[in-house]
């Protein structure tokens, strides 16, 4: 929209039911696409605009935005019985950290809301005695907008916002000064609702920033009459869909227990492995406890139970992964706010530090695969294939070019710097297709040349290359990308100790000729 650029739009923003907020996305990654834009015009940097800072721009601007957790950390360790210095080492050294927090998710957005609402509930822990006045306003706009940012965030809030709710029914003695900061936080976040649905209805409704700015620019009655043609509430449009279990087996079913047993040790490793151990330990203990409840009335000495650590940081875990476990389908990337207790929790005590090694090799090893290894060629070849096509030698002549993408993840287009008026640029995506169908595309793809500046382009991991063999078409070029692992077609391990075991670890260019 800012960079007038070809881009494929999900279907969470599609206009005619929207289940993504557009705030965010104008607020991060648009701001800085926005700069680099203006940096251009006014002719401080001639050629801003190109696959490179399209990627870095927005990344730089969540990597700024990540430092929210070490603040965060630092702020919430004393009151939870953590030593605050290794509390950020532990943060710090998590591959979570350096790969996830250092993108555009909105799961990376969704726990920097998860830990500025836990700082601001945990504001008043050490001093109960009365609550900050700022603090219910900021709790209901944090709140709301994490809300509007990915619906399930509720599930990261409830215990943090209960947790509020206790400190402030034991701080205040009356009845009014109970419902006041209540009334407080949900005019804020009744407010801050409005502003989301007004910004996502206009801008939904208009189909695009253009047409936007163009209403910003009419009259309040006009803005108003747009508002009531059809509003758009996004998180409702977002439940109404994740709640069809059909939707999501579209976009894989796993079963309930995969963030329980697999997510969580995929992303934290024996940190997830040791709350299970102390979460487990806890319950026993509680269940025996309440069990001497009738030794007790008999006249026996009360038994109290040790807990080891804070079963509040438990909770503010183990309560959000349960409810994103109700749902079939389960990434890891989901659980990915849950960070910020974990590590407070496994800091107390000083659980970690009995584990560094293990730690130390965890996150070294997850950090190459997941940041480095995982799909790890694809944005190279993208930047490849845009320096190619925005050569000096091709922009004297008009040349077309056709990209089939083959067993990759989904390209994003935004980075070969595609102009919405160029039309001589097509891109397919062709998934995880078949044998029968990729090869039937390539060769259709292929006698369809119709001039001699056409260049067609198939790229795929080097686990599947074969089947552009079998294909039977006439190989012209190819160009091999290294480092790239793809999890859906994995190397066999005998092939990793051949001598072609690059190609395994690569993904492939490959320029087609013609049949």
């Amino acid at each position: 929209d800012i960079l007038n650029l070809q881009v494929y739009y999900p279907w969470e923003f599609h206009s005619s039911s929207p289940c993504r907020t557009v705030v965010f996305p104008l607020m991060t990654s648009g701001v800085t696409y926005w700069v680099v834009k203006s940096l251009q015009q006014l002719d401080i940097c001639s050629s801003c605009i190109n696959s490179y800072t399209l990627l870095v721009s927005p990344r730089l601007l969540f990597t700024i935005f990540s430092f929210v957790l070490d603040y965060s950390v630092y702020q919430l360790a004393p009151s939870w019985e953590a030593d605050p210095w290794k509390a950020l080492v532990l943060l710090a050294g998590s591959y979570v950290t350096l790969v996830f927090y250092t993108r555009t998710f909105t799961n990376t957005l969704e726990g920097l809301l998860f830990a500025l609402l836990l700082v601001l509930v945990s504001s008043n822990k050490s001093d109960s005695s009365s609550l900050k006045p700022t603090s219910s306003p900021l709790i209901g706009i944090v709140t709301t907008a994490g809300f509007f940012n990915r619906p399930t965030f509720l599930a990261f809030a409830l215990m943090p916002l209960l947790y509020w709710a206790g400190l402030n029914v034991d701080s205040q003695k009356s009845i009014k000064t109970i419902i006041n900061p209540l009334l407080k936080l949900i005019t804020c976040a009744c407010f801050t609702a409005v502003v989301f649905i007004t910004a996502d209805t206009l801008y939904f409704t208009s189909v695009g920033l253009d047409n936007f700015y163009s209403i910003k620019k009419s009259s309040l009655f006009d803005v108003i009459a747009q508002l009531n043609h059809k509003m758009v509430v996004t998180p409702l449009n977002f439940l109404s869909y994740n709640l069809n279990p059909h939707n999501l087996a579209q976009h894989g079913s796993h079963p309930r227990v995969t963030h329980f047993t697999v997510n969580g040790i995929m992303l934290f490793g024996i940190l997830h492995i040791l709350a299970i151990g102390a979460g487990f330990k806890m319950l026993k203990k509680y269940i025996y406890q309440l069990m001497r409840v009738k030794s007790y009335y008999r006249g026996s000495p009360r038994v109290f139970v040790h807990s080891e650590g804070n079963p509040k940081l438990l909770l503010f875990y183990f309560v959000p992964l349960a409810f994103l476990s109700l749902f079939s389908h389960q990434e890891p990337r989901f659980l990915i706010p849950l960070i910020l207790p974990l590590v407070l929790f496994n800091t107390s005590q000083n659980r970690a530090m009995k584990w560094k090694p293990v730690i130390i090799i965890f996150n070294v090893l997850g950090a190459l695969v997941f940041g480095w290894l995982h799909q790890g060629g694809l944005i190279p070849c993208l930047f490849h294939l845009e320096h190619l096509m925005h050569s000096p030698g091709s922009s004297n002549h008009t040349r077309h070019y056709t990209l089939l993408f083959a067993h990759t993840y989904m390209p994003p287009r935004s980075l070969l710097n595609i102009k919405k008026r160029d039309t001589n640029i097509e891109v397919i995506d062709m998934a995880g297709s078949e044998e029968e169908t990729l090869c039937q595309t390539v060769g259709q793809q292929a006698k369809n040349f119709t001039c001699n500046d056409c260049h067609f382009f198939v790229i795929i991991p080097g686990t599947v290359r074969a089947t552009i063999t079998k294909c039977g078409v006439l190989l012209k070029n190819e160009t091999l990308i290294f480092p790239h692992l793809s999890m859906e077609d994995p190397p066999q391990i005998s092939f990793l100790f051949s001598e072609n075991w690059r190609s395994q670890l690569g993904l492939y260019i490959l320029q087609l000729g013609r049949d």
